[in-house]
């Protein structure tokens, strides 16, 4: 396969007049007037949140109708009033009562079979990538190569990131309409199977789905079957739940991986129109009841998209210190970015910029990974 080079141009923040490549046009503004004048430089960001939930149907805020009806299920904490639909789009309130797209028995979703050891960002520590915590949880003492991950793709979200990478989940019309017993006989009937994975979008919107599901497959499959009950989200899901699903995970020698996508709020709200505030909270939440149970198989880790530009060596250094406030051995990985969505006029993350925030990580944190560190064969011929 031969790569053509991308020609990325150069752009201008609309406030101070700083030049870049990876100034991204979506957001408007330099990462350092993120910094320093949030309230003005959040202003120009957030046009294009409005403008891109425009677009799906979505609502531009979490409403906050007086009188209306509360979900609850994340820190969105929608009041939905008489025809309005829900920050992510899976719930209206139609006539005074909510109408549901999913419930605890069916979710919107797409489901798939990713076979071990796969692109998974725990892959580096976790059971089914190195066999720790063999026979109880993994069924190789080492990789397990020739079974598989059932992957688990929500519909919906409580973000809207501009660089998402699974951005189709705002296509709500093309998720499928899925009843838990599906999956659990899917599963029962396939012995490769031996993990779990929710994502998206993000589990929080569909998260009593997730959470029964799971519970049912853990009480239905054979006592010695190993099935690992993993979440990949952002973390503002209502602690009650995220503390259930938390259990599920340890019980089941799974992991909750946290995606700490920026650590300053105003940059984080420019990225993905929404607080950071109980991504941390419920964060410090699974620490405490659960990593200390289980420190030789981590239920608990995170992962920072390295946006160029956006996400420096001052947002690592920042996260990876709260992250060690906590257990400097808490995995943590960095991830190299690949122009996606609303920021594709961007680069992949520069050679530099992994380099700078991989030795500001490890200033914090014992383990710490880089994720796909392919991509940075492709950021070389860009231009």
């Amino acid at each position: 396969m031969i790569f053509l080079p991308r020609v990325v141009r150069e752009k201008e923040c609309r406030i101070c007049g700083a030049r870049s490549r990876n100034i991204s046009e979506s957001i408007g503004v330099c990462v350092n007037c993120l910094r320093e004048k949030p309230e003005e430089a959040l202003k120009i960001a957030e046009r294009s949140h409005r403008e891109s939930r425009a677009r799906w149907g979505l609502p531009p805020e979490p409403p906050r109708t007086v009188g209306g009806i509360r979900c609850g299920l994340c820190d969105a904490d929608c009041l939905i009033g008489e025809g309005e639909s829900g920050y992510c789009g899976l719930r209206r309130n139609v006539g005074g009562r909510l109408q549901f797209l999913v419930d605890s028995e069916r979710a919107l979703l797409h489901y798939y079979l990713d076979a071990h050891v796969t692109n998974c960002c725990a892959a580096w520590f976790c059971p089914a990538g190195t066999g720790c915590g063999y026979p109880a949880y993994a069924v190789k003492n080492g990789p397990e190569y020739g079974y598989y991950n059932l992957a688990l793709f929500f519909y919906g979200c409580s973000f809207n990131c501009l660089y998402c990478q699974n951005w189709s989940h705002k296509r709500l019309s093309d998720g499928k309409l899925t009843a838990a017993d599906e999956l659990i006989e899917y599963t029962l009937r396939d012995f490769r199977i031996t993990c779990w994975c929710w994502f998206g979008g993000s589990p929080e919107p569909q998260l009593p789905f997730a959470i029964n599901a799971s519970q049912r497959i853990l009480e239905e499959k054979p006592e010695k079957r190993i099935i690992r009950i993993c979440f990949e989200w952002n973390g503002c899901g209502a602690p009650e739940l995220v503390r259930r699903a938390g259990e599920l995970a340890y019980l089941s020698g799974g992991n909750i991986k946290f995606d700490l996508k920026a650590y300053t709020p105003s940059v984080h709200r420019a990225l993905t129109g929404r607080d950071n505030k109980r991504t941390l909270e419920n964060f410090e939440l699974i620490y405490r009841e659960f990593y200390e149970r289980r420190r030789d198989v981590p239920v608990l880790n995170a992962t920072t998209l390295l946006v160029p530009h956006y996400i420096d060596e001052i947002e690592v250094a920042e996260i990876a210190e709260f992250i060690a406030s906590l257990d400097p051995e808490i995995p943590y990985s960095l991830l190299i970015f690949h122009p996606d969505y609303l920021m594709s006029d961007m680069t992949i993350t520069p050679r530099k910029q992994v380099e700078r925030c991989y030795q500001a990580a490890k200033k914090h944190l014992k383990r710490v990974n880089i994720g796909n560190i392919a991509l940075l064969g492709l950021a070389e011929l860009e231009s």
